[in-house]
């Protein structure tokens, strides 16, 4: 997905403006907030296809504004950027909401790949061999995922791009168990580590289960990993 409409959003205006520079070099449509009062009010006029948020910012943090914003309905993909890259930051990155970590300092070039990454996932896959054979059904659910949309008795639910590729692929595999490391490598966050895709599997379950506690589709199967059951 090229040309996309991206906010970045940092305190720091030397590198708010260089990434504002380097992604508009790239081919994309960028705007820049410092903070998150600015972010909200671009938020709200106009449609973004990702936000890079810094997570050290004054005021409301990137993490308080990411979790605030899932809270609100608002499921635009989301990178992280913060000078605290231990495995504790990242999985707090996630618990919040965002779909991608990326500690700072950073090479310009990986931002960007991380980026394509996120849209690539985000937007609807063409290969009809990469999606699962047609709607799967998840109690009064079905999970449409040309749509990446969960569409029930309660009306139409958006996934996030992270939620709708961790459901695809276990999706692909219905009734197998794939592990912790195949399932970060299947939604393209093999670097992200066992306890984010933990976060992930969590946030997921909160969607698809009418009790998240008792799971009846997505299990957990003790040192193994994950498996997706449908059914009615």
């Amino acid at each position: 997905m090229e040309g996309a409409d991206l906010l970045v959003v940092d305190d720091d205006a030397r590198l708010r403006a260089l990434l504002q520079r380097f992604l508009s070099e790239q081919g994309h449509r960028v705007a820049a907030a410092a903070d998150a009062a600015e972010a909200r009010a671009a938020i709200a006029a106009m449609a973004f296809d990702l936000l890079v948020l810094d997570v050290m910012m004054p005021g409301e943090s990137g993490l308080e504004l990411a979790e605030s914003l899932r809270r609100e309905g608002v499921e635009t993909p989301i990178l992280m950027l913060t000078a605290r890259g231990g495995a504790d930051d990242r999985v707090a990155g996630f618990e919040h909401g965002a779909d991608d970590y990326l500690p700072k300092p950073f090479d310009p070039r990986e931002l960007a790949l991380r980026i394509r990454t996120i849209l690539r996932r985000a937007a609807p896959v063409q290969q009809a061999a990469l999606l699962p054979p047609g709607p799967v059904q998840l109690g009064e659910r079905w999970f449409d995922p040309d749509r990446s949309e969960l569409r029930g008795p309660d009306g139409t639910q958006r996934l996030t791009g992270g939620e709708a590729a961790l459901l695809a692929a276990l999706a692909r595999r219905a009734g197998d168990v794939l592990s912790r490391e195949d399932i970060a490598a299947a939604i393209g966050t093999p670097e992200a580590g066992e306890r984010s895709v933990d976060v992930q599997v969590t946030r997921l379950r909160r969607k698809i289960e009418p009790d998240p506690r008792e799971p009846r589709f997505l299990h957990t199967i003790r040192h193994k990993g994950y498996v997706l059951r449908p059914g009615p």
